[in-house]
C-alpha cells in the first residue's frame, strides 16, 4: 500500500516538474490532461479521488481509536502507547500523510493545466490584436487622410492589449505561486520517504525485541518445568 502510495506521488511529482518547464515534455503532458478531461476519464478520476478519500478517513478513524485505547488505560501506565501501537500509529500518519500529499499534488496539476491553457489562449490573441493594431497603424502611415476613421479602432485595441496583458500577468502570478505549492509538495514526499525508511527499520527492531522476549520467556518456562 504504502509503495503504492509512493509511487503515485512520485509520478504526480514528476508531472508538476513536467508542467513547470517550458520543454517539449509539456507539450505531451497537456495532451494527456487534455484527454484524461474527456469523455468517461473525469468520471473515473474522481471516483479514484473519493476512494483515496475513505481510505484517508479510515486511516485518520484509525490513529484516533489507537489515541482512544491508550487515553482509556489499556495498558499500565494510561496514556502510553505500547511499541505495536506506536508502528501502527506511525504507518497510518504516513499513509494518511501520502494520501493527502497525492490529492494536493492532483489539485496542483489541474489548477497547472488549466492556467497554462488560458495563458496559451490569452498569448494568442494578443497576438491577433497585436498585428490587427499593427497593420492599421502601416495603414495610417501609407494613408494619414484616410486612416482618421481608424484612431478609435487603434485606441481600442490598445486598451484590449493592455487589459490582455494585465490577464497575462495575473496568470502568471498564478502560475507561479502553483509552481511553489508543487516544489514545496515535492520536497515534503522527500521527508516522508527518509521517514519511511525509519519507520521499516523500527519495525525490524520491534519485530527482533518481541522474538528476544518470547525467547526468554519461553527459556524461563522451561526452567520452571524443570
Amino acid at each position: 500500500m504504502i509503495q503504492l502510495l509512493f509511487t503515485v506521488l512520485a509520478a504526480e511529482a514528476g508531472m508538476a516538474v513536467v508542467l513547470l518547464f517550458k520543454t517539449p515534455l509539456r507539450k505531451l503532458a497537456m495532451l494527456a490532461l487534455d484527454r484524461l478531461k474527456r469523455g468517461r476519464a473525469p468520471v473515473m478520476v474522481r471516483t479514484v479521488a473519493a476512494t483515496v478519500l475513505v481510505v484517508l478517513a479510515s486511516s485518520l478513524h484509525s490513529m484516533a481509536k489507537i489515541h482512544g485505547h491508550a487515553g482509556a488505560g489499556e495498558l499500565d501506565a494510561p496514556g502510553a502507547l505500547s511499541p505495536t501501537d506506536q508502528v501502527l500509529l506511525a504507518r497510518h500518519l504516513l499513509e494518511a500523510s501520502l494520501m493527502g500529499y497525492i490529492l494536493f499534488l492532483a489539485l496542483v496539476i489541474d489548477r497547472l493545466h488549466s492556467y497554462i491553457r488560458e495563458m496559451r489562449v490569452l498569448k494568442k490573441n494578443l497576438e491577433a490584436v497585436s498585428k490587427q493594431n499593427k497593420s492599421l497603424e502601416e495603414a495610417k502611415s501609407g494613408r494619414s487622410d484616410e486612416s482618421k476613421p481608424h484612431h478609435n479602432d487603434i485606441a481600442s485595441l490598445n486598451e484590449e492589449i493592455k487589459k490582455l496583458k494585465l490577464q497575462l500577468k495575473g496568470k502568471a502570478e498564478e502560475a507561479k505561486d502553483a509552481e511553489a505549492k508543487a516544489l514545496a509538495a515535492q520536497t515534503q514526499s522527500e521527508g516522508l520517504a527518509r521517514k519511511y525508511d525509519r519507520l521499516l527499520e523500527d519495525n525490524k527492531h520491534l519485530h527482533e525485541q518481541l522474538q528476544s522476549g518470547d525467547i526468554s520467556l519461553s527459556r524461563s518456562d522451561g526452567k520452571k518445568n524443570a
